[in-house]
């Protein structure tokens, strides 16, 4: 993908989301246009919702989100080039028994002249042309990764959603396909538990139950130092409500 320069702007406004009378998400308002932003919590923190919201998957119960004034839950079909999201388990979000069906998905949802040629292109740009016809279950957890990550690169989206993707991977895997989401010049949205994850992010967000905790170059230190203080106690130990 070439690098237009271009800043992509996200607006939070006041947005709460609730299901079965559990607030997930309170309140949280942010204005972001960062090219890389990290989202950081605890599990059960609201990361995972965040994401979602922001890919216009669900809509929120209160408040508006926008990217560059669109609504992506609202305006699907803007959504489509707008924002990709890449998620924990790959096995949730493939569709297609080959590789080439699935990367060829999306570019026939946005309506692209001869998606198979498009995708063929894609699978050549990332040096697996030779994955065409292998079927997906074949496939090792991380190469089903790249295959999603290649299917959402492919629709050429403005922001890349990142949800927990190296959950379960080994470490050379994780160091691979971070390799290749480093040749992504769009708007990047990382969420993850780790802060490992997002050293070097020029805008990072906390979440604590729902909550915005903090943004700014010091939440990574500061979520640590919490966290920290948080597994010296024994809260695991506590019934949930």
């Amino acid at each position: 993908m070439k690098d237009t320069g271009v800043t992509t702007q996200i607006r939070f406004d006041a947005v709460d989301h609730v299901i079965d009378g559990r607030t997930i998400l309170s309140d949280v308002s942010v204005n972001l246009s960062a090219r890389r932003i990290g989202v950081i919590g605890r599990n059960g923190s609201g990361k995972t919702t965040f994401a979602r919201i922001l890919a216009g998957l669900i809509a929120p119960s209160a408040g508006k989100v926008t990217i560059d004034g669109i609504d992506p839950a609202n305006d699907r079909r803007a959504a489509l080039s707008l924002v990709g999201i890449l998620f924990q388990n790959p096995d949730h979000q493939i569709i297609f028994p080959t590789v080439i069906e699935e990367v060829a998905f999306g570019l026939r949802q946005q309506g692209v002249d001869d998606p198979d040629a498009r995708a063929a292109a894609v699978l050549t740009q990332f040096g697996k042309a030779h994955w065409r016809e292998a079927h997906v279950h074949s496939l090792s957890q991380g190469q089903k990764q790249l295959v999603c990550l290649m299917s959402i690169l492919a629709m050429t989206p403005r922001i890349l959603i990142l949800d927990e993707p190296f959950a379960g991977l080994d470490i050379p895997t994780r160091m691979q396909l971070a390799r290749y989401l480093n040749h992504y010049d769009g708007t990047l949205v990382h969420v993850s538990h780790d802060p490992r994850d997002l050293a070097g992010y020029d805008h990072l967000l906390w979440l604590e139950r729902g909550v915005l905790q903090g943004q700014g170059g010091d939440v990574l230190d500061d979520f640590t130092k919490d966290m920290t203080r948080q597994g010296e106690s024994d809260d695991i130990s506590d019934l949930a409500r």
